[in-house]
């Protein structure tokens, strides 16, 4: 008879909550959408997918408060010390990592601030106009118009970094990062507290709260306003 202890087994929990995931995987279809739009001279399109960026921001800000124990930022926001525990193989939990946090508060950030510029762009014979270029000269409008444009450029390198380390932990690491973004769930060591679902409610409230917000207050003027 074997008498040796068995080994407990790394089991998949969940780590993701719908919510987080489609967050994820929305933005991800807008933003190509949102490029695809501009480059076809498609504007008023592209003026909506940029006021569907911007609540999906918004949700994601207010899901990250009151959503499941992974997506709320005081689970994974940490400071350089944590940083550097993660880096020397001493950190442990489940979500994102110290590092991989900060690649994800630096996507979002720059994401929301081109969605911000949008408001206020306008093309050049000044038909086409973000909701809230009227609040501000032609000739500051032209300018952000140009700064939204290029700033897509460092979007691009940012979103090329985060692919990258998908591709470093998927071959070096042996983890794949992209599969639990879809089922939800990964395997986790014996002993690691699976993540704490947030309520359905909760998430319907932030989603009806983030559409409000950038409905009435951030784009409460033409084309939206009326």
């Amino acid at each position: 008879m074997n008498t040796e202890a068995t080994e407990p087994t790394a089991r998949k929990q969940a780590v993701w909550d719908l919510p987080t995931r489609l967050f994820h995987w929305t933005l991800v279809a807008l933003i190509g959408l949102s490029w695809w739009s501009a480059e076809e001279g498609e504007l008023d399109l592209h003026l909506w997918l940029g006021m569907a960026v911007l609540s999906l921001l918004i949700f994601r800000l207010l899901w990250g408060l009151f959503g499941s124990s992974t997506a709320r930022f005081a689970s994974f926001v940490r400071g350089p010390r944590a940083v550097l525990d993660y880096m020397r193989g001493k950190w442990t939990g489940i979500g994102h990592s110290p590092l991989g946090a900060l690649s994800v508060i630096a996507l979002l950030a720059l994401v929301g601030f081109q969605a911000g510029l949008g408001l206020f762009s306008s093309d050049e014979d000044g038909l086409m106009t973000g909701p809230l270029a009227n609040a501000i000269s032609l000739g500051l409008s032209e300018r952000i118009t140009d700064l939204h444009g290029d700033l897509f450029d460092v979007l691009l390198v940012l979103i090329g970094i985060h692919v990258a380390a998908v591709i470093f932990y998927l071959i070096v690491k042996r983890r794949n990062l992209v599969w639990p973004m879809v089922t939800g769930k990964a395997a986790l060591d014996p002993g690691t507290q699976p993540m704490r679902a947030g309520k359905w409610w909760a998430a319907l409230l932030c989603l009806v709260a983030a559409i409000a917000i950038t409905r009435w207050l951030i784009a409460g003027a033409p084309p939206f306003g009326g």
